[in-house]
């Protein structure tokens, strides 16, 4: 009887113990490659799968709506409200669940955010500098993720890991926000990354990095919807040019688009949204 009570009580601690390490898990992204060896990594095209544990019907649809610069307010099925480089005054009147920020300028960060925005999450290390930022987390249905990249100081110097790439993932889509991106991604960030449907993209020109790298970066990733942002200077036709016929480019008369699973363009579409 003891003993049977005795090996009882171990199974009991091993159950608890496996639950305890089950819930300190981060989610596992539906987003993310896994690589089996880099640099010869290729990213495979979208097959429809589950989020998560809750599973997210493939015409249930999220509002990207471009608020300016490189803030993007997105709105999932489930009520959640996140904004992109949050700065505090590129914003609507519904305040956001979440924020994410970078810090290249202050025009995509504010380090007094609005008191009631229940989330914050800085795309660079507070305690550490120079060290990652780590984000794994679900809110509501959306869970975010980031992959750090460097940044260029005044100086011309870089910074290591002051910008992060932001990844939601939402109703079965993979939504990207490049950041302040100041440099190409090396096999590993893209491996990080994994399959991006949507990626919201730096424009500049030059004030992340050139045009040519920038194009570079999207015809590798090959999302589905590319979202232009944060252009100063050159039009945005300097962009378009960089890519050939095997992506389509449309300029919106609106800051809004509604997209799913289901109404992802078959071809790689940059959809300029008005306001760039």
């Amino acid at each position: 009887m003891l003993l049977r009570l005795f090996l009882s009580l171990c199974a009991m601690t091993v159950l608890a113990t496996s639950a305890a390490a089950e819930n300190d898990r981060p989610p596992v992204s539906q987003c993310q490659l896994v690589a089996e060896r880099l640099p010869s990594a290729t990213f495979a095209a979208f097959k429809p799968e589950p989020l998560r544990p809750r599973f997210a019907a493939l015409d249930e649809e999220v509002t990207i709506r471009f608020l300016g610069h490189s803030t993007f307010q997105i709105e999932t099925p489930g009520g959640i409200s996140i904004a992109t480089d949050f700065n505090g005054w590129l914003r609507t009147a519904q305040l956001p669940d979440v924020v994410t920020m970078n810090k290249a300028h202050s025009s995509h960060y504010t380090l007094m955010p609005d008191p009631g925005i229940t989330t914050v999450l800085h795309g660079w290390n507070d305690e550490r500098p120079g060290e990652k930022a780590e984000h794994r987390i679900v809110v509501g249905d959306a869970y975010i993720r980031n992959v750090p990249t460097d940044i260029r100081s005044w100086g011309g110097a870089f910074e290591p890991n002051g910008n992060s790439i932001f990844i939601f993932e939402v109703a079965g889509l993979c939504i990207g926000h490049l950041g302040h991106l100041h440099h190409e991604l090396t096999d590993a960030h893209f491996a990080e990354i994994g399959r991006l449907d949507v990626v919201m993209v730096p424009v500049d020109g030059g004030l992340t990095m050139g045009a040519q790298s920038m194009s570079n970066t999207i015809k590798r990733l090959r999302s589905a919807l590319i979202l232009p942002m944060h252009r100063r200077g050159p039009p945005i036709e300097t962009f378009l040019a960089m890519f050939d016929p095997s992506f389509d480019w449309k300029i919106a008369d609106t800051t809004t688009v509604n997209v799913s699973v289901r109404s992802l363009p078959r071809k790689p579409l940059i959809l300029v949204l008005s306001g760039v």
